[in-house]
């Protein structure tokens, strides 16, 4: 893997994230209480071997480029990197980027400065542990220019991805993006046959979709990019290039999650507290790498916690915490239930936990939340009803907003004592 290059992508505006994007770029939204996006895909290449990474950035880049630099610092001895490549202007270009594929195309000569063997092309909003060694290993043994990472979705989900068409001996001849059309979804229904040999369980009704993942022959990559306006790899490079290369489909049959609205980062969270979750965070083989904090462990004094994570350096006191993530330096206060929820933390602690006419940071007394996203930095104040019991399902306020009926409070608000939400 030595001579393999990683590109991430991690540049898009993340809207559909929003209000949780409001002050930073999609990959450094954390995640499972203290890792960030970012973290995923950087730690899936470092465990395959492939330790010469490159992460395109683009809006709100600076909290992104501050975890980056605190996290990933490789020794003199090591020829490893994690490097930012944000958007500039220069005398060729004096634009942002456009999509993915313009992204790339426009560090296209960093990316192939030390001509690697191949580019291995990631996205940064993803939740998935993949060996991108086996991935690389598939792409060579078929001769391919170009390998796409697909995953076995219902026909039903097929509206939402990017959906390949694959022969017999798993090479792409059909890719439609986001199909809406019956006919076209059903003649893109894969036979059991080969779900079976690409690695999935052999079941009706599925297709193959995209998982946005890619790896490239150099100069294939080159040659796609160069001189055409072509935005997107989704829409426009993978469609436009099945029919005069080498395009080949790689199985993955494992956990993969897109996290691009807020409904689907809330549930990704959530299954993370199942007994045994779909996503293995505890395999001693391959650890998620993240920024090292140094914090105390948590603190548990009289509570009841049931199916839940909880991280390290927080202070829970008699509270009742069910199916929730409670992030960093959580602090919790006595009679608080907390139900469906993901507290993010805080990044520091208070010198003076609470001030006049100000709660302090974290969740306060008597509080109840249910199916809510509390930013990092936040302070809930006593007796605050986080619960949406009219049940709405979009709104925007000044402090909060409502998402596929979740609560999210953005990062640094404050909600005074008694609020009813």
């Amino acid at each position: 893997m030595q001579g393999v290059v990683t590109a991430i992508l991690g540049g898009g505006q993340g809207s559909r994230l929003a209000p949780l994007t409001r002050y930073r770029a999609k990959p450094a939204v954390p995640v499972a209480g203290k890792f960030r996006l970012i973290d995923i895909p950087i730690s899936n290449s470092l465990h395959s071997g492939i330790d010469r990474i490159y992460v395109l950035t683009q809006f709100n880049s600076a909290s992104l480029h501050r975890h980056i630099a605190q996290a990933y610092r490789f020794d003199v001895f090591s020829r490893g990197f994690v490097n930012i490549l944000a958007a500039e202007q220069n005398v060729e270009n004096t634009d942002w980027y456009q999509g993915t594929a313009d992204a790339v195309r426009q560090n296209l000569h960093r990316l192939s400065y030390t001509r690697p063997s191949e580019i291995l092309i990631l996205s940064g909003d993803q939740l998935y542990l993949m060996n991108l060694r086996e991935f690389v290993d598939w792409h060579r043994s078929n001769t391919a220019d170009l390998t796409v990472a697909v995953s076995a979705i219902p026909r039903a989900e097929a509206h939402a991805f990017g959906v390949v068409k694959i022969d017999a001996s798993g090479r792409v001849i059909d890719f439609v993006e986001k199909p809406d059309d019956a006919e076209v979804i059903s003649s893109l229904v894969v036979p059991e046959e080969t779900l079976t040999r690409l690695g999935f369980a052999a079941k009706p009704e599925l297709c193959l979709a995209s998982m946005g993942i890619y790896v490239f022959e150099p100069k294939v990559l080159g040659d796609l990019l160069t001189g055409s306006e072509a935005t997107d790899f989704g829409r426009e490079i993978i469609p436009s290039s099945i029919h005069d290369h080498r395009v080949f489909a790689y199985g993955y049959p494992g956990y993969w999650r897109d996290i691009g609205t807020i409904r689907a980062f809330h549930e990704a969270n959530l299954e993370l507290c199942r007994p045994v979750p779909s996503m293995d965070l505890y395999s001693p083989a391959a650890p998620i790498f993240t920024r090292p904090r140094f914090l105390p462990g948590t603190k548990i004094d009289e509570c009841a916690i049931r199916h839940s994570l909880i991280c390290e350096g927080g202070i829970l006191s008699g509270a009742s915490i069910t199916r929730s993530v409670i992030g960093i330096r959580s602090i919790v206060r006595s009679g608080s239930k907390i139900e469906d929820s993901v507290i993010m933390g805080a990044n520091r602690y208070e010198r003076t936990p609470e001030t006049a006419g100000q709660p302090g940071l974290g969740i306060g007394r008597n509080c109840t939340l249910r199916r809510t996203i509390i930013d990092l930095d936040t302070r809930i104040g006593d007796e605050s009803q986080l619960v949406n019991a009219a049940g709405v399902e979009d709104a925007d306020h000044e402090t909060y907003a409502i998402r596929d009926g979740i609560i999210v409070v953005p990062r640094g608000v404050t909600i005074p004592a008694g609020t009813v939400i």
